[in-house]
């Protein structure tokens, strides 16, 4: 079962295909990190797919679902990005692109089997992905005298912290990371050091 700090998206690239009446539905399931990379894949689905007559795509994005969008491209309404998405929540994940590219087969299918044609394209592609598990990092730079250096190293190694950005002198700086989930212990722990301040890294929240 996922803890708080986890969230699941997929490795990397998966296909998937559905055919009906003739028209060929091909999907692919992207993991991304921002719009952009959206964006960017698109492009190239409807370079790669230039003769499909519809690329109809759905997404989300963020540690907790919070961004999401569907499109039909032109398909009648509801009938191509909502089935997408819906398939992308039913597999609780998150931080992934699927798009789904037509080619007509000259026989119309209807909304029922519009939408159930998106809907069966998007599962292919996510049955063939590998899903994951990621855990969310918290970062901080931490400022302390050289005095209490062992003292931070030591809770650094006992808490199993990851760091960089070193910069030791008579005040030292180490940019660290942990799972979010631990970080009321260790900012505690870090707290009694004598001298000791953190800042959180704002922006910084990222996955392993």
């Amino acid at each position: 079962m996922a803890t708080p700090d986890t969230y699941k998206t997929i490795k990397s690239v998966s296909e998937g295909i559905y055919k009906e009446k003739g028209s060929k539905f091909i999907a692919s399931a992207c993991p991304v990190k921002n719009e952009e990379e959206i964006k960017v894949l698109l492009d190239k689905t409807r370079k790669a797919h230039h003769s499909a007559r519809h690329h109809c795509y759905a997404y989300i994005l963020g540690n907790e679902s919070e961004t999401w969008r569907a499109n039909d491209d032109g398909e009648p309404s509801g009938t191509g990005g909502r089935p997408i998405l819906r398939q992308i929540r039913s597999h609780n994940l998150t931080n992934i692109l699927v798009i789904v590219s037509r080619y007509f087969g000259g026989t119309l299918l209807g909304v029922s089997g519009l939408a159930n044609a998106y809907k069966s394209a998007a599962i292919s592609a996510l049955e063939n992905a590998e899903i994951i598990d990621r855990i969310i990092q918290d970062y901080y730079e931490i400022v302390f005298p050289y005095s209490v250096m062992n003292d931070v190293m030591t809770i650094i190694k006992e808490e199993n912290i990851s760091q960089s950005g070193q910069s030791f002198d008579l005040e030292c700086r180490i940019t660290i990371n942990f799972r979010s989930s631990a970080s009321k212990k260790i900012l505690n722990r870090l707290s009694n050091v004598e001298g000791l301040k953190y800042n959180r890294i704002s922006g910084r929240k990222d996955p392993i």
